[in-house]
């Protein structure tokens, strides 16, 4: 059985920027100390919350550096590494391991996509890159292709491929990989809203937007299930269901970086071409804040 990298809540964490554009890295800092005193189980680096997309490349390695450096072996820091290049991803993945990242997170290819066969070459090519443990990464909405059930049962044969973060809103997709793939293939959900039926099919818990403003209750979601209290871990699921909708009413990362700046935590804009939230959805967003208790 492969190791787990982590259990719970991993947060997609967002790169807090200066008005100008530029990362703040005294805020990232800021942001990685509060969410494990809160309870995160890992830092998830430099993925599409991260705004990886606009980074670059010695802004995604000095932010995984960083990263590294701020959670100071608390909990892991997985790193973002994935594109539609496999070189480049190559690249990334031997950058972000010198950097000092636990685990690899590694989106399926976008824009030129390929075939299943070209995904499990790509795949399979990464993970000979380093030792470190790749999450795989399926969000279909973003990237336009999805892994088969056949590509998913042939991945988890590698030793270095040890889980998926599934955020293509199937749950039959989680139950096939799960009869599939079995203990050879960790799941994290990749949506706030499915947590704990993604917990129900064995899952190992969740990798948050939701996080970034409840830490503390994401985790909870998580290990009261892990600890036997269902009932709770539901109600909990269910509590902050309208926040995760407003978190989502416009594409992310804009909303849960506007959530952190009504809070006062001062993460600042997003790049272009991401712009701010309309009054309207801003506002609909500061009422779900104050209705799950992130804002008083």
């Amino acid at each position: 059985m492969k190791k787990t990298i982590f259990r719970g809540a991993g947060v997609a964490i967002v790169t807090p920027m200066h008005e100008d554009g530029s990362i703040n890295f005294e805020k990232l800092r800021a942001l990685i100390d509060w969410q494990i005193e809160e309870g995160t189980d890992s830092i998830v680096i430099c993925g599409t919350t991260g705004e990886s997309a606009t980074m670059t490349d010695e802004e995604h390695v000095h932010t995984i550096a960083a990263a590294v450096e701020y959670a100071a072996g608390r909990v892991p820091v997985v790193a973002g590494a994935g594109s539609n290049h496999t070189e480049y991803s190559i690249w990334m993945s031997k950058e972000a391991k010198a950097a000092g990242a636990d685990a690899l997170l590694h989106v399926t290819p976008y824009y030129n996509k390929t075939s299943q066969r070209g995904l499990v070459r790509h795949f399979l090519s990464v993970a000979e890159a380093t030792d470190l443990p790749v999450i795989l990464y399926n969000v279909p909405s973003r990237t336009g292709m999805g892994i088969s059930i056949d590509s998913f049962r042939e991945l988890a044969k590698h030793p270095n491929i040890v889980a998926v973060k599934e955020a293509s809103g199937s749950i039959q997709l989680v139950t096939g990989i799960a009869a599939a793939c079995g203990e050879e293939l960790d799941i994290y959900s990749g949506n706030d809203d499915m947590i704990v039926p993604i917990l129900s099919l064995g899952g190992k818990g969740v990798i948050s937007v939701l996080s970034n403003v409840l830490p503390h209750e994401t985790h909870e979601i998580c290990q009261s299930y892990f600890d036997g209290d269902v009932k709770r871990s539901c109600a909990l699921q269910l509590r902050y269901h309208s926040l995760i909708e407003a978190l989502f009413s416009d594409v992310n990362p804009i909303p849960v970086k506007e959530a952190l700046n009504l809070m006062g935590r001062e993460a600042g804009p997003c790049r272009m071409p991401l712009v701010e939230m309309t009054d309207e959805g801003r506002a609909r967003l500061r009422d779900a804040l104050l209705e799950a208790g992130a804002l008083s």
